[in-house]
């Protein structure tokens, strides 16, 4: 593979110990279960692109967002108990946002489109919950509380019926954010 394609796939390469010691392992794309490469995860560093990280195997679990920099402790204080286990490329997005949110399960209730980026759903758009979406077009992330603060969710284009069941549960989507160009 070529630098150019390397670099546009994204690369982060994570350590066993803190400030980038120990050893690693170098990922250029989704891992759905790092265990069999490391045992734990005290340090990272973005290198291109950006990743969401995930504390359970298959994408499951807390979830942080990294781009492109260097975590020589950041692991374990953002929480993650540095049991970092699985990671998804986020991959470069160019044009449009849209996602339609809904207040109930499955699709129900009130719903809204929405382009832009949003501090605060409940002040915003009147509503007493956010529990399903369809993402349209773009990557967004959801947060817990208002003003893009708390525990995230990464969205990708398609239909999500149900936040808890993935692996959302007791979150409260509060604030949604637009992931922009600045993976690169």
């Amino acid at each position: 593979m070529s630098s150019t394609a390397s670099s546009m796939r994204g690369k982060i390469i994570f350590y066993e110990e803190r400030n980038f010691q120990g050893r690693s392992y170098e990922c250029t794309n989704d891992c759905s279960d790092m265990s069999s490469y490391l045992s734990t995860c005290q340090s990272c560093r973005v290198e291109s692109g950006c990743f969401m990280l995930y504390e359970r195997p298959s994408f499951m679990g807390n979830q942080h967002f990294m781009r492109r920099g260097e975590y020589a402790d950041h692991i374990t204080t953002m929480g993650m108990r540095d049991c970092i286990r699985s990671c998804r490329m986020i991959p470069m997005h160019r044009g449009q946002f849209r996602m339609k949110i809904y207040e109930g399960e499955n699709f129900s209730g009130q719903s809204h489109e929405i382009q832009e980026e949003c501090d605060n759903i409940m002040d915003r758009y009147h509503m007493n919950d956010c529990m399903s979406c369809q993402v349209m077009d773009g990557h967004w992330l959801m947060f817990e509380q208002p003003n893009f603060r708390g525990r995230m969710a990464y969205l990708r284009p398609g239909e999500y019926r149900n936040f808890r069941e993935m692996g959302m549960n007791g979150m409260r989507v509060m604030s949604i954010r637009r992931i922009m160009d600045s993976c690169n």
